[in-house]
């Protein structure tokens, strides 16, 4: 049996939260979701999650704030970054600093599954402004 890679979701927005842990579940993935960054550091996900779609505007430590943790604890995690603001600045630097991808919401599902694949495959994707819808 093939273990199925886990998803670890990281967004302050419930529904948001909640939405995508289902989809992904849909998609064949191993889930596991948090409301913020600092709980997913103490969750002991770190070091299982195959990649993390991360949110980067959240209340306390943002998106940003934990890939830079992640790089100084040493942790490799492909990173698929969503946000609900278009921050055309942010985006180059984000990808600079190894994000796989930077989607703004809303995208489609199509985008997400695509992204995910790219980034457990090890291919960068980079920039989408598309929503894919």
């Amino acid at each position: 049996m093939t273990e199925r890679p886990l998803i670890a979701v990281v967004d302050d927005g419930e529904s948001v939260r909640e939405s995508l842990r289902e989809l992904l579940r849909e998609f064949g993935f191993t889930v596991s979701a948090f409301a913020s960054a600092e709980a997913f550091l103490i969750s002991g996900c770190i070091g299982h999650a195959h990649c993390l779609v991360l949110d980067i505007d959240m209340p306390g430590m943002s998106g940003c704030d934990l890939q830079q943790e992640l790089k100084r604890r040493g942790q490799s995690v492909p990173i698929v970054f969503i946000s609900a603001h278009a921050d055309e600045g942010l985006r180059p630097q984000l990808l600079e600093q190894g994000a796989a991808a930077c989607l703004c919401k809303p995208f489609s599902d199509v985008v997400l599954l695509e992204v995910i694949h790219a980034a457990l495959g090890g291919a960068m994707i980079g920039d989408r402004n598309d929503t894919g819808q």
